[in-house]
């Protein structure tokens, strides 16, 4: 990271976009606090998440399997657990951030988030441990302060990697007991030029935006930073990992991770999440519904024809080049294989309410888990 002053203002978008909702609507939505004999002097990334019954129904933002069964993580510390997709039960969790992230390797889980922080269980998610936190502090006695973590990649159940604001970058050589900060970008370079430009579900200027109230057109327009937010993060059958983030910045390595080449997307506006495929085969996704696939390790790109200007916010790879988006207004993405178009369909809850989706995680027979700002659902394709 540069040794750049702290700008909060960036930070705090950075947050929304973790966050998802305006904090008005949270505040409506949110449950009552009970009483806590923890001192109120403390940080809440340092308290215990409080249980809550209707945890399944606040905002969640990631999903991930493992042999224990779904797992579903959130504001507050909210980690939830499933058999089904249906009956939730949360767990004791050593941390009221909110948290965005949450992967799995070799049975072991690791969840990251608001406040640097990142917790860990190796009971297949009945006990969980917080091996990081970094608060913001006002004297800025590090850059890393307050800084949250966006997402976590793990190569196996010793080995991986945290990214986040501000080109936050981690890695971990002990199983994520300690994250070391590592820098991946060399200032002495040139920031490299943007790809041309490709025509983008946005395009028209006449369309309507529906998640305008995240975004406007300022935020496509101001100048590339020195150290982007770093939002997704994924890693090639072959070992290469590349990394999306916010305008247009992408980055890849070749070598497992211990060098990293910078380079620019042809959409200058943000992707929240990429995934990777047989190959060098890649699809990122995000800002007002664009989409962009590669099959040289984003080398070059295509634009993928969605259909929406909604920002996408979740995705997963399916087989044979197949995949599908979850994003604003309940939308829904998915294609059957490399070869076919994207179709749209939409997510309704029971009361015809269709929530801003930031997850989704195939189910086997149960269709797809979706979390977002309503929590946890299922959802069967037609």
């Amino acid at each position: 990271m540069s040794s750049k002053p702290f700008n909060r203002t960036r930070l705090a978008g950075a947050l929304l976009l973790a966050l998802w909702l305006p904090l008005a609507v949270q505040a409506q939505e949110a449950e009552p606090e009970p009483e806590t004999e923890q001192p109120a002097a403390a940080d809440p990334a340092a308290l215990d998440a409080e249980i809550m019954p209707r945890a399944s129904q606040s905002l969640l933002l990631d999903a991930v399997q493992t042999a224990a069964g779904y797992f579903v993580v959130g504001e507050r510390g909210h980690i939830l657990v499933s058999d089904d997709g249906q009956s939730w039960k949360q767990a004791q969790v050593p941390t009221r951030s909110t948290l965005t992230s949450i992967t799995s390797a070799d049975g072991v889980l690791w969840a990251g988030g608001h406040d640097g922080v990142i917790v860990h269980s190796t009971d297949g998610g009945q006990t969980w441990t917080r091996r990081r936190m970094q608060v913001w502090t006002p004297d800025y006695a590090d850059p890393l302060d307050g800084v949250p973590v966006m997402d976590i990649l793990m190569v196996d159940g010793m080995n991986g990697f945290a990214i986040g604001a501000y080109a936050m970058f981690l890695e971990t050589r002990d199983g994520g007991v300690t994250w070391e900060p590592r820098g991946i970008i060399n200032y002495d370079e040139p920031e490299p030029a943007p790809e041309p430009a490709v025509e983008t579900a946005s395009a028209d200027a006449d369309a309507p935006a529906a998640d305008d109230w995240t975004f406007d057109a300022s935020d496509l327009e101001l100048e590339a930073e020195a150290d982007p937010h770093l939002y997704a993060m994924a890693r090639t059958d072959e070992g290469h990992l590349v990394i999306a983030g916010e305008r247009g910045a992408f980055f890849r390595s070749t070598d497992g991770g211990q060098t990293w080449e910078r380079d620019r997307l042809p959409y200058e506006g943000s992707m929240f999440g990429i995934l990777s495929f047989g190959g060098e085969h890649l699809l990122v996704h995000g800002l007002r519904g664009n989409v962009l696939e590669s099959h040289d390790l984003g080398r070059s790109w295509t634009n993928v024809e969605t259909g929406v200007n909604t920002s996408l916010m979740g995705g997963r790879a399916l087989a044979d080049g197949g995949a599908i988006l979850v994003g604003a207004n309940g939308v829904v993405l998915s294609r059957p294989d490399g070869d076919s178009p994207f179709t749209e369909t939409r997510f309704e809850m029971a009361n015809g309410e269709t929530p801003n989706l930031t997850g989704v995680l195939p189910a086997g027979d149960a269709g797809f888990i979706v979390v977002g700002d309503k929590g946890a659902g299922l959802f069967r394709p037609q």
